[in-house]
């Protein structure tokens, strides 16, 4: 399998790292990348082919995966519309939609498309994957090794779901630190230094997050594990439901989800 990137930033480099460290061949791998230095660091880092022009790698491409910006998207489609014979699109550009994407490669519609999360820096991402009715078998799982290689996947079957997803993986790292830089703050105030803080609340939700993956329990029971009547927990749970934190977090939630279907309609303007 050829693998045509279209975009050098810090995605596709994890999933080019990724691969390469599942034994994928650096020679099966070309970069387009209008940044001369990304490229040398691209070719430096990873061996593999880089370009400033969309060209002949595209051509002899399996896979053309898309990285680059959403805003980019549709002048660069219209650029690969005559380089696609029956190569797979895969597209990791935030809330273009297939159909738009469709229209912008001149009908073309083996795409399938994809919403990782940064995780996939340290190969630790969760990725959901959207195919259309186009997309054989066979390519799906072409696109599902592709993303293999940075964390574990998933295949939502309504692209409208992508929305939901962006809204709870894609942005969910950023909540995550948002609650950890909050524990933080707090170990602050009660008189710990800020490398015991960040040693402390680092742990706490990696540890957390293990447990609750390898019990397979549900995060309510173990929550309720840790909370001892008249307890320390208890009492800091019930400063937290008295605020309603729980109810304002997964409207917070929705509302991102609202926020990327209305970016998906902008985008689709063009």
């Amino acid at each position: 399998m050829k693998i045509a990137f279209i975009g050098g930033g810090n995605m596709a480099r994890a999933l080019i790292g990724g691969l390469l460290q599942r034994g994928f061949a650096a020679e099966a791998i070309s970069v387009v990348e209008i940044d001369a230095q990304a490229r040398a660091q691209l070719s430096g880092q990873f061996a593999v082919r880089v370009g400033e022009r969309l060209g002949g790698d595209v051509e002899e491409s399996d896979v053309v995966l898309l990285a680059i910006k959403p805003q980019q998207l549709h002048a660069v489609a219209g650029s690969l519309r005559g380089l696609l014979r029956d190569q797979l699109v895969v597209s990791i550009a935030a809330g273009v939609r297939t159909a738009d994407l469709t229209r912008w490669l001149g009908g073309y519609a083996r795409i399938v498309r994809v919403m990782p999360n940064t995780a996939a820096l340290v190969l630790a991402g969760v990725s959901a994957l959207y195919a259309g009715p186009a997309v054989s078998a066979a390519e799906r799982q072409r696109a599902e090794a592709i993303l293999a290689a940075v964390g574990t996947t998933l295949w939502v079957p309504q692209e409208e779901q992508m929305d939901a997803v962006t809204a709870v993986s894609g942005s969910g790292p950023a909540y995550v630190f948002y609650f950890m830089e909050a524990l933080q703050e707090a170990a602050r105030e009660l008189g710990l230094g800020p490398d015991e803080a960040r040693r402390l609340s680092l742990q706490t939700f990696v540890g957390a997050a293990r447990l609750a993956e390898q019990s397979g329990e549900e995060p309510a029971l173990l929550r309720e594990r840790v909370t001892s009547k008249g307890g320390t927990t208890e009492r800091a749970l019930a400063c937290m439901n008295d605020d309603q934190l729980k109810r304002k977090f997964i409207e917070a939630v929705k509302q991102a989800a609202a926020r990327s279907s209305e970016l998906g309609e902008q985008l689709g303007t063009n």
